[in-house]
């Protein structure tokens, strides 16, 4: 890349699972990256490999603080993702969300920067509107145990769109759905972490309800090209944007698909629904395949595949450390 392309590209939650995904790309592409972590979920393993890069820099920093950089974009990603780890701390997932973005925002409005924001696809909440289209507003239930995040992403598209239309800021909102692949946190109480863990460990598959509740899944490497292809359009085009893969899947398939894929002897077990759990999750990518030129390209089954090497090795490097202690 020549020196004129390369840029000074600034990551909150970089050391995350798509943040270090995002991070390992951008490198790849020739820019500069500053990786802002403040490792609540996110780990220093998800970026090892990459800290001996001259154009890599790691910075241990929340984002409900003001930071003070020079960079020429933002992709603001900081901000646990799993009902796990979001409800743990309700409020400062509600802060991390919101005064994040604010002070993502005034960075940005200060060095003039183009910023992206991660939204969600539990924006939409318990769906009335099957797939989701992003000019539905949603069906959020303000104050149950969901709301730290599904409100705190509102929120933020709201002040994003606002210093757009008051301060002329360049911003680019995506509204992911369900990503998974490698660097999953193990634990995270997700469908692909959780059920790979399981499989992989002979326990009982936990499929909630009767497993006829549907989700979508797109692979990390293709939900990372639609993020840098969002960044690269015109500044007409704000968002937000569907960002996932239209092929759906109940709860049940994919336990089936992964116990075979695995070869795994687990049983399915089934519990009950929990709070707000949305029945329907699947996005109208319409406007990301108009607007980006992008679908998603990788198969599920190579996906679970690439995924289940993953957490093998997370599995052995666990029994390596519980040998050694023992």
């Amino acid at each position: 890349m020549k020196e004129t392309f390369r840029k000074r590209i600034l990551v909150t939650g970089g050391a995350g699972f798509l943040g270090s995904h995002l991070c390992e790309r951008l490198l790849a592409q020739g820019h500069d990256v500053l990786c802002v972590d403040n490792f609540y979920t996110g780990t220093k393993d998800n970026i090892a490999h990459l800290l001996d890069s001259p154009n890599f820099e790691l910075m241990r920093h929340d984002v409900t603080f003001p930071l003070y950089v020079e960079v020429d974009e933002i992709y603001n990603l900081a901000c646990p993702a799993s009902p796990i780890h979001y409800q743990h701390d309700p409020v400062q997932t509600t802060k991390t969300s919101v005064h994040g973005a604010i002070n993502m925002l005034g960075l940005a409005k200060r060095v003039r920067a183009r910023i992206f924001q991660a939204s969600t696809s539990e924006v939409y909440g318990d769906a009335h509107v099957h797939p989701q289209q992003e000019a539905y507003w949603g069906n959020v239930n303000p104050i149950g145990p969901r709301s730290c995040y599904d409100e705190g992403k509102r929120c933020a598209e709201t002040l994003f769109m606002d210093y757009r239309r008051q301060h002329g800021l360049s911003i680019k909102i995506a509204r992911i759905f369900n990503t998974y692949g490698p660097r999953m946190h193990p634990s995270d109480g997700r469908v692909i972490s959780n059920f790979m863990m399981q499989a992989l460990s002979g326990q009982p598959i936990t499929v909630y309800g009767e497993g006829m509740q549907t989700r979508s899944f797109c692979y990390v490497d293709d939900m990372v090209d639609a993020f840098i292809r969002l960044m690269n359009t015109p500044d007409e085009l704000t968002g937000p944007v569907n960002l996932g893969n239209p092929h759906e899947l109940s709860m049940l398939d994919i336990a089936r698909r992964i116990v075979a894929l695995t070869g795994s002897s687990s049983e399915i077990v089934f519990k009950p629904l929990p709070l707000d759990d949305p029945w329907h999750r699947r996005p109208d990518i319409a406007l990301a395949r108009d607007a980006l030129g992008w679908t998603p390209t990788t198969p599920l089954d190579e996906g679970l595949r690439r995924t289940a090497q993953h957490f093998r090795r997370v599995l052995e490097a666990a029994e390596s450390r519980a040998a050694y202690s023992a």
